[in-house]
């Protein structure tokens, strides 16, 4: 069953998210993943939330979405990201 990460980007710094930017992809490849939405705009049909900057990712389960999240891959990049943005960040299982 696939799984979905969802993120929530509010980028506060963008030379260094620009940098993120170009790390990410091959590890999120590396894990099965692939972008389905990554910066979009975005427009709210209900409620009060106000999303920044949305990326939605598919991973052929949600395990492999977390192997990815915490992997030597990625940690570069995570870094750069958290050091660039404030994201808030949840993976869901498909159907």
């Amino acid at each position: 069953m696939a799984g979905y990460v969802v993120l929530d980007i509010n980028v506060t710094d963008p030379e260094t998210f620009a940098k993120y930017r170009e790390l990410a992809p091959p590890a999120i490849a590396a894990y099965g993943g692939k972008y389905l939405a990554r910066g979009g705009t975005a427009e709210v049909l209900e409620g009060s939330w106000a999303p920044n900057r949305i990326v939605i990712l598919e991973f052929p389960t949600a395990e492999h979405a977390k192997q990815w999240l915490e992997s030597a891959e990625y940690r570069d990049a995570r870094a750069l990201r958290h050091a660039a943005a404030k994201t808030d960040a949840i993976v869901v299982q498909g159907l």
